[in-house]
């Protein structure tokens, strides 16, 4: 073997047990068993646990908005991040820019993760024109191992071109594609942020007034609506409320393919924080909400209606979140959260014993490779797969420092907590991309390594 991981606790796809790891050609050859290693690492009183997935980040330009618009990560650096926190897939939002197609925008951020990119990652394909070419694309992209689109409801757009998107979905259910689904009305945003603005209400303490969870909630039944009628297999973003959820929870009970993502700042913030001086940096689509709103999401995680935990991962620097011309309705919305997603979520769900470390494992790593098409080259360790592997230190506590981490933000959301468990070593294809030292996490991955990992099949109505 080229690799062997010895003694760990190996925790995937409903196996705990202690034992060795061998791998050959980037690929999990053996488990168990006599081996031996060209290099052996002890895994002693550490898990290994598949490399996380993170289905859901931007690190390319938005194909809307101002033409300022520009996240601070881009692939290299967000990808970066990623390998220091124990992720090695991510699922970009690939934008097409204006009139151009899904297609145009695809080989474009494609091209650009090829040459930067440090661990793997897949394309979701934004759908912002599903006129009769755009439709057409969809069982393209999907025969090409392309393996969603995704349609923002939170655009005005969406509504001006319903029938259209309608047929997208048909046409995503028909190639066996994944919708994704941004869930919050626009009509009712553009109302309250309208009435904010009108009363004076500019600061960032009302920004969960210009977002209320009605306007998530109505969106999300629409969305659950839109399931039933297309068969589509929906895949509801960064869900943040115990009303959104329930409309889901019920959807799965009918037996309909509605699948939920929720973000970490769900799980470990809630809208208090907008009342802080710096409150604005708190900002994301929909809000921060409240206490009760976060014990459902965790319950939700607990009893399989939340089938991942993404970040979203759309980071500005805190000079331009803090923007003093900006209101509390149009607050730049975004964070990095790559480097923290696995160890925040272990350190305030594993740790504290909300969640096993097994439901750790299905929501950040192989629920969404069961998804995403990817299942089982990602998402476990089982012979045959690719040797994506984290080897997590649960005894490892630090300080989260935003400013030494490797996003370009300059910050963290969590900046100053104490967080317990952290990746020790991040293995991408056999290779070691990141190691823990008592001063950090040092990324050793190049840059130009990371691989497009397509889709290898379809998957409708995937389980937890």
């Amino acid at each position: 073997m080229d690799l062997v991981i010895r003694n760990g606790t190996v925790v995937t796809s409903g196996i705990e047990a202690v034992t060795d790891v061998g791998v050959r050609d980037g690929v999990i050859m053996q488990i168990g068993g006599d081996m031996t290693g060209t290099t052996e690492i002890d895994a002693t009183d550490r898990y290994v646990l598949p490399g996380g997935i993170d289905a859901h980040v931007h690190l390319t330009a938005p194909g809307t908005g101002p033409d300022s618009w520009r996240w601070v990560d881009d692939f290299e650096v967000g990808t970066r991040a990623a390998a220091a926190g124990g992720v090695t897939t991510v699922g970009n939002m690939s934008f097409p820019q204006p009139g151009e197609q899904m297609k145009a925008g695809l080989l474009r951020d494609n091209a650009d993760a090829a040459a930067n990119a440090i661990v793997d990652y897949f394309q979701h394909t934004v759908l912002l024109n599903p006129d009769d070419e755009g439709i057409a694309q969809i069982e393209e992209l999907a025969a090409a191992g392309n393996p969603s689109i995704k349609i923002f409801m939170s655009f005005r757009r969406f509504d001006r071109h319903l029938d259209g998107f309608l047929r997208a979905m048909q046409a995503a259910a028909d190639a066996g594609s994944v919708v994704l689904v941004h869930c919050e009305d626009p009509a009712i945003m553009h109302c309250c942020g309208h009435a904010l603005d009108e009363a004076g209400h500019t600061d960032a303490s009302h920004f969960p007034k210009s977002r209320p969870v009605e306007a998530e909630r109505i969106a999300t039944e629409r969305a659950v609506g839109y399931c039933a009628t297309t068969g589509a297999t929906t895949y509801v973003v960064h869900l943040s409320s115990a009303a959104a959820l329930d409309a889901c929870r019920k959807a799965r009970a009918r037996g309909l393919p509605v699948h939920v993502e929720t973000r970490p700042i769900y799980l470990h913030l809630n809208e208090s924080r907008f009342n802080e001086p710096d409150g604005a940096k708190y900002a994301g689509a929909p809000p921060l909400r409240t206490d009760a709103d976060r014990d459902a999401l965790w319950a939700g995680l607990n009893d399989g209606t939340v089938s991942t935990v993404c970040t979203d991962h759309a980071p500005w620097t805190l000079d331009e979140k803090l923007d003093p011309t900006l209101t509390a309705s149009d607050l730049r919305h975004g964070m990095a959260e790559l480097e923290t997603l696995m160890p925040v979520l272990w350190s305030e769900g594993v740790a504290t014993g909300k969640i096993s470390v097994a439901t750790f494992v299905e929501v950040t790593s192989t629920t969404a490779a069961r998804l995403f098409g990817l299942y089982p080259r990602k998402g476990t360790i089982a012979p045959g797969s690719d040797a994506d592997i984290v080897i997590w230190n649960p005894n490892d506590t630090r300080t989260i420092d935003g400013a030494a981490m490797h996003s370009n933000a300059g910050y963290s959301p969590y900046d100053g907590w104490q967080v317990t468990g952290w990746p020790e070593l991040t293995i991408s294809r056999g290779e070691i991309v990141a190691r823990a030292t008592p001063e950090g996490i040092d990324v050793l991955g190049a840059p130009g390594r990371g691989q497009l990992a397509a889709r290898t099949r379809t998957l409708r109505s995937p389980a937890r």
